[in-house]
C-alpha cells in the first residue's frame, strides 16, 4: 500500500470523526465547495514555490496539494481508485490524442 493510498484511507475514515478533533473532518463538514477552495489555495502556493525554484518548499506544498485533492475528491465521493483507474485507461495514449478525443 502506498503512502497516497494510506492517506486516502485515512481521509475516508476521518469522515465520521468529530470536526473539533480532526482537520479533515472539519474540512469535509464545510462542504465540497470549501474543500475545492482549499485545494485551489494549496495549488496556487505550489505554483508560487515552483516559480521561485525552492525545491524543499515546493515538495512541502506538493504534499499539501495531494492531501487537499484527496479531501476534495472525498467531498464529492470520488475515490482514489477511480482516479487511478482513469489514469490507467489513459496510459499509453498520447496526451494530444487524448485531449482531441474529448
Amino acid at each position: 500500500m502506498t503512502a497516497l493510498t494510506r492517506l486516502a484511507a485515512t481521509i475516508d475514515a476521518r469522515r465520521k470523526a468529530d470536526p473539533e478533533s480532526s482537520w479533515t473532518a472539519k474540512l469535509l463538514a464545510k462542504g465540497p465547495e470549501k474543500c475545492a477552495e482549499k485545494f485551489g489555495e494549496e495549488a496556487v502556493e505550489a505554483i508560487i514555490e515552483a516559480v521561485k525554484g525552492d525545491r524543499a518548499k515546493l515538495t512541502a506544498e506538493a504534499a499539501d496539494v495531494l492531501y487537499h485533492l484527496l479531501v476534495m475528491l472525498a467531498a464529492r465521493d470520488v475515490t482514489l481508485d477511480q482516479v487511478l483507474a482513469e489514469l490507467e485507461r489513459r496510459e499509453g495514449t498520447s496526451g494530444i490524442a487524448e485531449k482531441a478525443a474529448r
